[in-house]
């Protein structure tokens, strides 16, 4: 049997509308908090925002495009929004 041809999908920088979806606990300043990291890390477009709360309330994502101009910014969000504690996955 032949396997599929599964090419990388690598991205290219800079990437002016690049996705970033933060998954974290529920609570009053996790947006305001989520929005802040990303605005110190990169160019944010507030029009994309979307908000959404876990069927329970626990956990809220936030959703947004960013202007993602290399790995190693991407690397640096990451950390930086999950230094927070209240960040449980960043994609």
């Amino acid at each position: 049997m032949n396997q599929p041809d599964v090419k990388s999908h690598k991205i290219e920088f800079p990437c002016a509308d690049y996705p970033i979806k933060v998954v974290g606990d529920s609570g009053e300043n996790y947006k305001s908090t989520v929005i802040e990291i990303l605005s110190q890390h990169a160019k944010v477009d507030l029009s994309t925002l979307a908000e959404r709360q876990s069927s329970n309330g626990k956990y809220t994502t936030v959703q947004l495009h960013i202007e993602a101009t290399s790995e190693d910014q991407l690397r640096d969000i990451n950390s930086a929004l999950r230094a927070t504690g209240i960040v449980h996955m960043v994609l």
